[in-house]
């Protein structure tokens, strides 16, 4: 935003649009003015939004809580995410995988740094085409999992989505810093599709950090006062990152990174401090990955249209042709990379 339309009277015009964004998922603090009110920040702003969208999401997990095992419970407790490894039987997963690596589908592909993130619509034809992705994703417990982890019972958006690192000459991936996506409980999750090795650039996560102790309530509000100036520019767009010199100060640990084989599962909080670990090597990891955000204030657990079988499935392509037509206003960072299997190795930039 420039300097003349901060100080434009036309721009007050959105104040009750502001206002309503209080209520809900809004969190740049660049974007909206009372977000990112330094006055209503010392008084209390985004503390308060804090703790009232982790009140609820503790109130709807609880109300989840028993569609998983105790163990699964636990582990998430003390951690903020789930790790299963070996979820589907070793025959089972060889099939599925074989089918998704094999399909030829329409792609997107994004450009961070030196990294591309390809990502391919699980949609009504690759559900049709594929009958165990539509199993796995329907499976008791898989849903159960990434349902409680996002605190509501809605359908997350699903993707192929395949991470190579080393494809350009541009510099660091800004998903290496560790970070919080958002100020509020939400779920990401990952099902590796192929080995994830250390020097491959494994998602890392630093164990507890989705808690909201007294230090991270007081980090944010220190953060929050800082903000958008004083700031990265994803940090003022929401997405807090810290360094590891601060995670001592929150009685945090050094982050987790997951090296895992194959057919492993690992679904996440990502209020927590996250990150993708830096490559030592050119790399191709594949995954189903899994995004589950609602608004944090809402207290039910389902009502959600946007779920229902036969739209669920088809949302991701009606957003991605709303992003392609109105992309002047809206942004669309996501390229079509065309037909392609999530394995191909073609390194031409995508866009």
């Amino acid at each position: 935003m420039t300097s003349a339309s901060k100080h434009s009277p036309l721009r007050w015009l959105a104040f009750p649009w502001w206002v309503a964004q209080l209520l809900s998922g809004a969190k740049s603090f660049r974007d909206n003015p009372l977000i990112g009110s330094k006055r209503l920040n010392r008084q209390g702003l985004h503390r308060m939004r804090v703790r009232l969208t982790h009140r609820l999401a503790t109130t709807r997990r609880a109300r989840l809580a028993a569609r998983l095992g105790t163990e699964d419970l636990d582990q998430f407790a003390r951690q903020g995410y789930i790790l299963v490894p070996d979820f589907l039987p070793a025959d089972q997963f060889a099939a599925l995988r074989e089918a998704i690596l094999k399909r030829v589908s329409p792609a997107r592909e994004m450009v961070q740094g030196d990294t591309i993130t390809r990502r391919i619509a699980i949609d009504a034809d690759m559900l049709r085409d594929i009958p165990a992705l539509r199993t796995l994703l329907r499976a008791p417990r898989w849903a159960g999992l990434m349902r409680y982890v996002s605190g509501f019972d809605i359908e997350p958006l699903y993707y192929i989505q395949t991470i190579l690192t080393h494809r350009s000459g541009k510099k660091a991936d800004p998903q290496t810093h560790l970070h919080a996506d958002t100020f509020h409980p939400t779920m990401k999750a990952w099902f590796f599709l192929s080995d994830v090795e250390p020097e491959d650039g494994p998602l890392t996560y630093v164990p507890g950090s989705h808690r909201l102790t007294p230090e991270r309530l007081q980090w944010e509000h220190e953060k929050a006062l800082m903000a958008p100036e004083r700031v990265d520019r994803l940090s003022a767009r929401g997405s807090m990152r810290i360094t590891r010199d601060e995670l001592p100060r929150l009685g945090l640990p050094e982050p987790v990174a997951f090296a895992v084989p194959a057919n492993t599962l690992v679904v996440v909080d990502t209020c927590g401090f996250h990150a993708r670990g830096p490559s030592s090597r050119p790399s191709m990891r594949i995954e189903i990955w899994a995004y589950s955000r609602r608004n944090p204030f809402v207290p039910w657990l389902g009502l959600d249209p946007l779920s229902l079988p036969g739209i669920a499935e088809r949302r991701i392509p009606m957003l991605w042709a709303t992003r392609d037509r109105f992309h002047r206003w809206l942004g669309q960072p996501w390229k079509y990379k065309g037909r392609i299997t999530p394995d191909s190795n073609d390194q031409s930039k995508s866009g």
